[in-house]
């Protein structure tokens, strides 16, 4: 993480902050997040099922592989976070769409760039970010998304 001053953040509008480690999407992963969604659609848990399928394999769910940006994010070095934050929180995304599909064993990693900046109020920010995951190997990312953060300063 990059620790800056808070109203420094606005120098880093429109500047990519990096790329995050590549993490292993393992059918253990998979059945977990399964059970724990109750979604247990034969695609993502079902390999001889999936076998016929245009991906010929499982694949995780699309809500997967969003539920571990903060995850990821955590481990991109450039990432932002305000001197003295007191805690961040999620506060939503602007846009998001599933590209293609991540097969059971393949690697993602996330790649951000900081899009805009605002103070909703005194010690409250506002940050919007462009996060692309890429799945290894594959042309197409396995999602796009503009992820919304506040950090209490």
């Amino acid at each position: 993480m990059k620790v800056i001053e808070a109203t420094s953040l606005v120098d880093y509008v429109g500047k990519e902050l990096g790329a995050s480690d590549w993490f292993q999407i393992d059918q253990e992963r998979i059945n977990a997040f399964a059970d724990a969604t109750l979604d247990h659609q034969f695609i993502h848990v079902d390999a001889e099922q999936a076998k016929n399928t245009p991906f010929g394999t499982t694949i995780a769910h699309g809500y997967l592989t969003l539920s571990l940006l903060p995850y990821l994010q955590a481990s991109i070095d450039d990432f932002l976070m305000p001197k003295g934050m007191k805690m961040g929180m999620n506060y939503g995304f602007d846009k998001l769409r599933f590209m293609a599909p991540v097969k059971e064993g393949k690697r993602i990693r996330a790649l951000a760039t900081l899009l805009d900046v605002s103070e909703k109020r005194e010690g409250q920010w506002l940050l919007k970010f462009a996060f692309t995951v890429e799945i290894e190997g594959e042309e197409k990312p396995a999602l796009a998304a503009e992820w919304l953060l506040m950090y209490f300063v």
